[in-house]
């Protein structure tokens, strides 16, 4: 048997004995590490691994039926009660997965291990609070306000699509300006090269403006859940609410050109705001909130509650609806000069309606459903309700009545913002300012204003338009037509007329001629333009120009023109009040005949025989008639095409009463007139009144100056934001449609109700027209009616 075996054994092949050799020193090598180590003294508990470190059970967030709602908020989010206890429980040092310390020796004090921090991005997901910086996969992200940790379920059941996992690879370059983020963007399963721009465009402060939108809106998902999710059930959460609405505009004023960011930021804003208020709204400064698809919800509710209370709208919420209003449209001038615009709007509508519109109580009611961002709350019903508030959105005429009065201030500040776009620097100076309503001009300039009417001596002031313009705030440089006419155009707003009227076509004067500001009423400005009026001025001119022949414009001869001007009984006191300024302009810069021959010759001939004896008159109205009169008079006669030979008869015939003259000696001598019929003519000014009154009404076409037309607006409305091309109407209900998922048939009667429209049309018409656009309705069903709000990513772009 023995020999039999050992045969076996040569049997066995040479590779056999191979394996077992290994194997044999294998199971000795083993055996003798395991008897050293056995002679080890004890030692402490081992260090947790990663694993242990990253190990524990998934929170699971199952989405419930929506709660009823009252005045506040409600979510359809999973109760976390049991996970409070938990965290609780483990921040207590309770848990019993904690690891603790063992003496080593009894002879020895205890000495404690403490657990490590598990690092960045490993473990259960936290929020970074605000002005906290993390790192993550070698990046520091300043700022905070993000979720950083291994494992953090979505109330969808599914991970957190915001949460930034330092479990993730991440590549070592990305360029967060290429478009590369889906439509649901999500940490998780973005690639490494994504993972690293997203973790970039953190790093540099979240404010590159080429940055792609897709990243913008994963940062934003963090937010949204920190407001919706964890300030249900963590009040301390709303202790982040003022820092996350400062960051939500910071970056819509970055971003905010995309419609759909836009519009979710916006909603998250209402949210905050809606969340940490109280009492009457309209009363309460109103928040800056983006201009979105739709009103605004905290609008709609202050606009509500003062519908329900009777109250007059504020000026200052008036302005906030118009200007987010999603059906008005305002021009350029009122987004270019944002400041100016308000106040100027808010001016005019307390003229107008007093202490503020009174807004009707409509039957449409108020309702928010809240339309997450995120995926991970894709399913959860967050809705607010409002009682019995009405939504004013139903309403169209109010801001209606508000565009009226933004037109007509877009009209007033058109100048301004044509110059604002060209030299924004001019625009901060008197060129600028007097191109604005004097009750949109700074204080100090206002009071220079005010030290210049009460200088005003009988209603008028004289100096010259370089004094007028260096007392206003402006320079001693040249003074250029456009600045004359703005500033005339600014001190008519304030009640103040000049002369020269240059608004009507007079000539512009310069620097050192003189100008004459006097007291006129502002719904007087259109002053000067009538034919009557220009004819009377005319007469003026002329008589001036007379009066100054001899050299001597005296007070006499002045006082007998106010006297001619007081007893034109047909001009309105306004126009007498111009004329008497347009008289003091005349005695500083009197006209010359020759620049008048023009605008005397398309007068009637009667009418020129009448005004070469009021000529005649004039002359002789301070006593005695110079030579230099003489030949004056004989030049307008004969420009008037009057024989000049007549200018004697007809002086001698007005008021010599004395013994003959020769023609001659008056041309050489002059002659003095009879003092008592002098005295008889100066009183009788209804007389001259009456000689000239046929000559106002004959509207000679010479003297129809026209105004000059003024300068077209090149700046025309934007594009309205009718969607699908619809009409106010029908629009509004569209908006009011995409506002929620579901409606009820009472809830769209009413709402057609408010807006004069029939139900069942105005839903045929809007689904054709979505028809159209889209190849899909946008509401389907009769009681509930479902509404397709998909569509309004495709309506907004």
């Amino acid at each position: 048997m023995f020999l039999g075996a050992i045969a076996l054994i040569f049997l066995v092949p040479k590779e056999v004995w191979i394996w077992l050799g290994v194997i044999g020193v294998g199971v000795l090598g083993f055996y003798l590490l395991r008897t050293h180590l056995s002679k080890k003294p004890a030692q402490p508990a081992r260090e947790p691994t990663l694993a242990d470190l990253t190990r524990g059970s998934r929170q699971s967030f199952q989405p419930s039926a929506e709660r009823a709602t009252g005045s506040r908020p409600s979510s359809s989010l999973p109760d976390a009660a049991a996970r409070r206890a938990r965290s609780a429980t483990e921040r207590a040092g309770t848990s019993t997965d904690e690891f603790y310390s063992a003496p080593t020796a009894a002879h020895q004090p205890a000495s404690s291990f403490s657990v490590p921090k598990a690092p960045d991005g490993f473990g259960d997901g936290r929020w970074v609070p605000p002005g906290e910086s993390i790192h993550v996969a070698g990046v520091n992200l300043p700022g905070g306000m993000i979720y950083v940790g291994g494992r953090m379920r979505a109330p969808n059941g599914h991970t957190d699509p915001c949460l930034i996992s330092g479990q993730m690879k991440v590549a070592d370059v990305g360029n967060y300006r290429s478009r590369q983020m889906g439509y649901w963007p999500s940490y998780a399963e973005a690639s490494p090269y994504e993972r690293r721009a997203y973790l970039s465009w953190l790093s540099e402060g979240r404010c590159a403006p080429d940055c792609d939108i897709g990243y913008v809106f994963l940062f934003f998902y963090g937010l949204e859940r920190r407001v919706i999710v964890d300030s249900r059930d963590d009040p301390s959460a709303r202790q982040d609410w003022p820092k996350i609405a400062a960051e939500l505009r910071r970056l819509l004023s970055i971003y905010g050109e995309s419609h759909s960011f836009r519009r979710y930021a916006g909603e998250l804003l209402s949210w905050i705001e809606l969340e940490g208020s109280s009492g009457e709204l309209y009363k309460q400064p109103v928040p800056d909130f983006p201009k979105t698809y739709e009103l605004p919800l905290y609008l709609r509710l202050a606009l509500g509650q003062a519908a329900v209370d009777r109250a007059p709208i504020p000026g200052e919420l008036a302005l906030a609806w118009l200007r987010l209003n999603p059906q008005t449209s305002l021009r350029t001038a009122a987004t270019r000069c944002a400041d100016e615009f308000g106040r100027l709007f808010i001016q005019r509508y307390h003229e107008e309606h007093g202490s503020g519109l009174v807004l009707p109580r409509n039957r449409t009611k108020l309702k928010f459903v809240y339309q997450a961002a995120s995926s991970g709350l894709r399913g959860a019903r967050i809705t607010m309700g409002f009682d019995d508030i009405p939504d004013v959105t139903a309403l169209t005429a109010p801001i209606k009545k508000l565009a009226e009065i933004a037109n007509r201030c877009t009209d007033d500040l058109g100048s301004y913002s044509r110059l604002m776009g060209k030299d924004p620097s001019a625009a901060a100076g008197l060129e600028g300012r007097v191109l604005l309503p004097a009750s949109l001009w700074p204080p100090a300039a206002q009071a220079k204003l005010q030290t210049l009417t009460a200088q005003m001596r009988d209603g008028r002031l004289s100096l010259t338009l370089q004094e007028l313009v260096v007392a206003l705030g402006g320079t001693k440089q040249a003074i250029s037509r456009e600045l004359v006419r703005a500033l005339a155009r600014a001190l008519e707003g304030t009640g103040l007329g000049i002369e020269p009227h240059v608004l009507a076509g007079a000539r512009i004067p310069k620097e050192r001629d003189t100008v004459v500001l006097f007291s006129q009423p502002t719904t007087e400005a259109s002053v000067g333009s009538g034919n009557e009026y220009r004819t009377a001025a005319l007469t003026l001119q002329l008589a001036a120009a007379m009066a100054q022949a001899d050299g001597d414009f005296n007070e006499r001869e002045i006082a007998h023109l106010r006297a001619e001007i007081q007893g034109w009984s047909h001009l309105t006191p306004a126009e007498q009040s111009r004329l008497h300024a347009h008289l003091q302009f005349l005695t500083a810069e009197p006209p010359t005949l020759a620049a008048l021959k023009k605008k005397l010759e398309e007068f009637s001939n009667m009418a020129k025989e009448k005004l070469a004896a009021f000529m005649a008159s004039m002359a002789q109205s301070d006593g005695f008639v110079s030579p230099d009169e003489v030949k004056f008079l004989e030049k307008v006669y004969k420009a008037l095409g009057v024989e000049p030979k007549r200018v004697f008869s007809d002086v001698h015939a007005l008021g010599a009463g004395g013994a003959p003259i020769s023609v001659a000696q008056a041309e050489t001598q002059g002659f003095r007139l009879d003092a008592a019929r002098i005295a008889s003519l100066q009183e009788d000014t209804a007389r001259v009144s009456a000689l000239l009154s046929s000559i106002f009404v004959e509207e000679p076409a010479a003297l129809a100056t026209q105004t000059p037309d003024p300068e077209p607006d090149s700046e025309q409305d934007d594009d309205a934001f009718g969607p699908l091309g619809l009409d106010v109407e029908h629009s509004a209900l569209l908006r009011l449609l995409l506002s929620r998922p579901e409606w009820t048939r009472s809830e769209l009667e009413d709402a057609a109700t408010d807006l004069d429209l029939m139900l069942d049309g105005a839903l045929e018409q809007i689904n054709e027209a979505a028809f159209d656009a889209f190849d899909e309705p946008l509401c389907e069903g009769d009681d509930p009616l479902t509404v397709n709000t998909e569509l309004l990513e495709k309506i907004e772009a």
